[in-house]
């Protein structure tokens, strides 16, 4: 009498997809460390480094665009960003381009002022040291 084998699945390929769909999810993934939108060239500082929250808000400026949150804006969008912020004690980021105007630089800290925002940080990249 023969003896009749069971019909089983095999998990082994099953497992070996899964893993493969991991390993490339977790290789593809991007983790968003801050919302930046502009290249800028920073001027240097001797400023100490300070912790970055995900609750802050971030501006950038260089010569011919603003952005707010990693989106490009216009001055008039940045208002009504500004505008629309509940809490007054959230830190704003302004990473400004050395290039720029100081008239620019001024309109978007005149518009924080105008906001109550004035837990305000400019960032800088760290001087060389010789």
């Amino acid at each position: 009498m023969k003896r009749r084998e069971s019909l089983g699945l095999d998990l082994t390929p099953v497992i070996d997809v899964v893993f493969i769909l991991l390993i490339f999810f977790i290789v593809s993934s991007v983790f968003k460390k801050e919302e930046l939108a502009l290249v800028l060239n920073l001027p240097a500082s001797n400023a100490k480094e300070m912790k970055i929250d995900e609750d802050q808000i971030f501006i950038e400026l260089n010569q011919d665009k603003l952005a707010i949150r990693g989106i490009e804006v216009s001055f008039a969008s940045l208002e009504d960003n500004l505008k629309a912020i509940k809490n007054k004690e959230k830190a704003v980021i302004v990473r400004i381009d050395k290039k720029v105007e100081y008239e620019r630089v001024v309109k978007v800290l005149d518009l924080l002022q105008k906001y109550s925002l004035t837990n305000l940080a400019l960032v800088t990249n760290e001087e060389a040291k010789n």
